[in-house]
């Protein structure tokens, strides 16, 4: 393939990346606007709204999703489900969907384990390695103090600040992310990005080449469905050669 192709090539991969983020974010709108259409008044909402921003959803594409979640327009109507299992090597896994469709999806991620050495498990097999957290990260500048910006979060009702090599990553309770996050925008911090995620208490070690390999097409394989909101797992992932 000539230069071109490559360029092209990679074009197009990286618009359709952008079309599945932009489908991700559409289905949050919807299901965080069903709590009310005015950002000003929905936290959950104001989030959403900022991180589809934030990757250059149109206005019109946000609007009409918050008309969707408030029945303003006919729209789909999204489930929240969530997954447990094993992947290679035993490591933990959990998938957070929103669906219009619950056997489809449960089909999907079903399959998926199957096929990538691993097996979709019940509910609670694997989630009490993990905890439910606020993750916000505060991008690294000159100007910011790390002992300044500890002290900021954890007025803010933070729990924990990790000083990692490129921003700050804050820690709080899932019920206090909203309004840690909001604090600290208001202090004037560039937030990076933030999430409500599981965050493993339990690690595993893999070791094992093709184990490695396997759990990276699981993870990438679900990853890349539309129903699939975010996949968590209870190991640091060494990156492909």
């Amino acid at each position: 393939m000539g230069r071109h192709g490559t360029i092209a090539g990679r074009k197009s991969a990286q618009d359709a990346r952008r079309a599945a983020m932009f489908t991700k974010y559409t289905r949050q709108i919807i299901v965080a606007a069903k709590d009310g259409g005015d950002p000003e008044f929905n936290s959950s909402l104001r989030v959403a709204i900022d991180k589809a921003k934030a990757i250059g959803m149109p206005n019109d594409n946000i609007n009409r999703a918050i008309k969707k979640g408030t029945g303003e327009l006919a729209g789909e109507s999204y489930e929240e489900l969530l997954f447990e299992g094993y992947g290679p090597s035993g490591v933990a896994v959990i998938v957070e969907a929103l669906t219009d469709n619950k056997n489809r999806t449960a089909a999907f991620v079903r399959s998926t384990f199957d096929k990538n050495g691993g097996n979709l498990g019940t509910p609670g097999c694997v989630s009490y390695m993990f905890s439910r957290k606020g993750v916000i990260f505060i991008e690294k500048t000159d100007s910011l103090d790390e002992d300044t910006v500890m002290m900021e979060a954890l007025e803010a009702g933070a729990e924990d600040m990790i000083v990692n090599q490129d921003n700050f990553e804050v820690r709080t309770e899932a019920t206090d992310y909203h309004a840690v996050l909001e604090a600290l925008k208001a202090a004037g911090y560039e937030i990076a990005e933030s999430e409500v995620e599981f965050i493993p208490s339990m690690e595993s070690k893999v070791d094992d080449e093709s184990a490695i390999k396997a759990l990276h097409k699981l993870i990438d394989t679900l990853d890349d469905n539309d129903d699939v909101q975010r996949v968590s797992y209870n190991c640091d992932l060494p990156d492909m050669e």
